[in-house]
Order: C-alpha cells, then sequence, then structure tokens
C-alpha cells in the first residue's frame, strides 16, 4: 500500500518499504515511519556559539546529536558524509529518548543547557525530535534545532511549543537558487516568520562564489528579515570547496565582510562565519 510523507513539502508518495527522497524516512506497513529514529551518527558537547547560536545563553555549552538524511541536495554540503547517505550506508549508534536525555543531563556538569538535534537535517527524523524534546523540557534542559526550515507548517507548529531555539539556514533570496538545492525559498520563509513568532531564532547564510554572492540578494534578504524583527541574528558563512563543488574556490574573506555590511544596514547583529 502507498503512502504519502507530510513532513515537508516533497509529499513523497512511497511503496511498501521505500525510502523517502531524504533516505530517513519510509513507507512501513502503510504508514509512514522515521526510519532513522534514534540511531545518531554524531554526538558532541559544543559550545552554543558553533550551531551558531550567539544570543542563546552565550558562553554555554550543548550537547549535540545528529542521524542521517536530508532532505534537501546542496551540490556544497559541510556534512554530506552523513546528510545524503541511507542507515545501511553508515554506522549508527541507537539511542532511546530517555538515554539520550540521561545522557544530557549528567553532562550540566560540564555547563551544558540542554540538546542541540543537528549535524543532518533533524526535521526528517520529527518523531524522534519530538519525543526528545518533550522529556529534555521536563528535565530542565533546553532544546534547540538547528534546520534548513524545508518543513511543512503542521508539524512545525507541533513542535515549535517544546523548542527553546532555532538556527534556521536562510541559504539565499531567490527560488531559482534553492530549485537548484531541490527545495523553494517560500517555505523557509514561512519556517522562519513561524518559528521566529515561537522561540529565538537565528539564520544562518552560507555563501557560495558566483551563487548567492551579490549585494543585491543580500540586500534583499536582510531587509526582509527585518520586516519580521530587526534583532534577528544573521550569520554569514565564507564556502570552503567541499563534496559537488570542490572545483571553486572558498568565498572571498573580504566578500563575506562587504555582505556583512550590506546586512548591518538592516539588521542589528550580524556575525561573519569560517573568516
Amino acid at each position: 500500500m502507498k503512502a504519502k510523507c507530510e513532513i515537508c513539502p516533497h509529499h513523497c508518495i512511497l511503496d511498501e518499504g521505500q525510502a523517502g527522497l531524504c533516505k530517513g524516512r519510509r513507507n512501513q506497513n502503510g504508514r509512514i515511519i522515521s526510519d532513522n529514529y534514534g540511531k545518531l551518527t554524531a554526538a558532541a558537547l559544543d559550545p552554543i556559539e558553533k550551531k551558531p547560536l550567539r544570543r542563546f545563553y552565550p558562553g554555554s555549552m550543548i550537547f549535540s546529536v545528529g542521524s542521517y538524511g536530508c532532505n534537501l541536495g546542496c551540490p556544497f554540503c559541510q556534512n554530506y558524509e552523513i546528510s545524503t547517505v541511507g542507515g545501511s550506508e553508515i554506522e549508527t549508534a541507537a539511542f532511546t529518548c530517555e538515554e539520550l536525555i540521561h545522557k544530557a543531563v549528567m553532562q550540566k556538569n560540564k555547563n551544558n543547557i540542554g540538546i542541540a538535534y543537528t549535524y543532518n537535517e533533524p526535521l526528517i527524523g520529527y518523531e524522534f525530535v519530538r519525543d526528545c524534546a518533550v522529556l529534555a523540557k521536563q528535565a530542565g534542559l533546553k532544546n534547540v534545532v538547528v534546520s534548513n526550515g524545508y518543513i511543512c507548517e503542521e508539524p512545525l507548529k507541533e513542535l515549535l511549543p517544546v523548542i527553546d531555539a532555532c538556527n534556521i539556514d536562510l541559504k539565499g533570496f531567490t527560488e531559482n537558487y534553492y530549485h537548484m538545492l531541490r527545495g523553494d525559498l517560500s517555505t523557509v520563509k514561512r519556517s522562519i516568520e513561524i518559528a521566529a513568532a515561537a522561540c529565538h531564532v537565528e539564520t544562518t547564510t552560507l555563501i557560495i562564489p558566483g551563487e548567492n554572492d551579490s549585494e543585491e540578494e543580500m540586500e534583499n534578504l536582510s531587509s526582509w528579515l527585518a520586516n519580521i524583527s530587526p534583532a534577528i541574528p544573521l550569520h554569514i558563512s565564507r564556502f570552503f570547496p567541499m563534496w559537488k563543488m570542490q572545483d571553486r574556490g572558498p568565498t572571498p574573506v573580504k566578500q563575506v565582510y562587504h555582505l556583512a555590511d550590506v546586512a548591518r544596514k538592516h539588521l542589528k547583529y550580524v556575525y561573519e562565519g569560517n573568516v
């Protein structure tokens, strides 16, 4: 029996046993399940600034976990080793939600404030993030989501009451650019609007030479963000050759600083990254 996934706008219609475009969800007995539920590929106690979040409990640490799979196809992906594979292609460690919360609580003495769902696209593993976040809240932990924002409104709104902060990638500001990434700009913009009304939100734009590095695009992007709130932080990050974009050089440092200055005309908090 075919089944339709309702988590992201791809709305994959899957045959029995088939995995979706994201490789993290599949049809099991006519129902879409999170195939990567509790299967971690990475876990580390990171500075909160590494998420990056600069204005959410600065100076603290956060227990960061990730799985595998992603629902976009960015050729410049910085974590392609885990985001482009399925569960049979990578080693994972199985955790229950209770085990994960216990591990996070045990690290409170290391200045840990909670759990960050990150590294791959965490929201394709929506059920695990939701279930862990509920328990984390009950344990007095903060929940942070680092996401591409490519998720449908209904599941996002259902999740946000247990989320304290998000960093959402705003990868560019044209529909053509997002189409190259197998997504759409309008969905990501809506995710940012919804999240900003519910929790602390910061955004990140990775600058790819010749793709999203024009002054005009940064002008449009930053002024749109400022219309939501000029206090939303924007992280403008330098690209380094990776995955399918190893044929081009890193973003010139001076271009990152120039685009940051453009964004500062509209936004109160702009940070240069990877420079």
